[in-house]
């Protein structure tokens, strides 16, 4: 059974960064494409991010693009969420899981809160 490990969130101020890190165990990371998702008080889980498996293509939601960079070791069967310029929007529980995630176990996430 796929266990996924979130990690590096925390409180921080408008404007600035956290790094994100997810580590999945098994063997099925370094051929399968990652995905950071979030999810807001009140809201929907959401697709932020995703990374193919060699880390050529990435696809970023409007409302990170320019902000959010997703990167991938798979020697690590890490993946990682750099965001920069945070805002108060950006407050959620942050998860990684596979793509699709259909039938996937879920980590317990990692929570970011951006104040203003």
């Amino acid at each position: 059974q796929v266990e996924l490990v979130e990690s590096g969130g925390g409180l921080v101020q408008s404007g600035r960064s956290l790094r994100l890190s997810c580590t999945a165990s098994g063997s099925a990371f370094s051929n399968s494409v990652m995905g950071w998702y979030r999810q807001a008080p009140g809201k929907e889980r959401e697709v932020v991010a995703t990374i193919t498996s060699r880390g050529t293509t990435v696809y970023y939601a409007d409302s990170v693009r320019g902000r959010f960079s997703i990167s991938r070791d798979n020697a690590k069967n890490t993946v990682f969420l750099q965001m920069d310029r945070l805002k108060p929007e950006d407050t959620a529980v942050y998860y990684c899981n596979y793509i699709p995630s259909t039938g996937r176990n879920w980590g317990q996430g990692t929570q970011v809160t951006v104040s203003s």
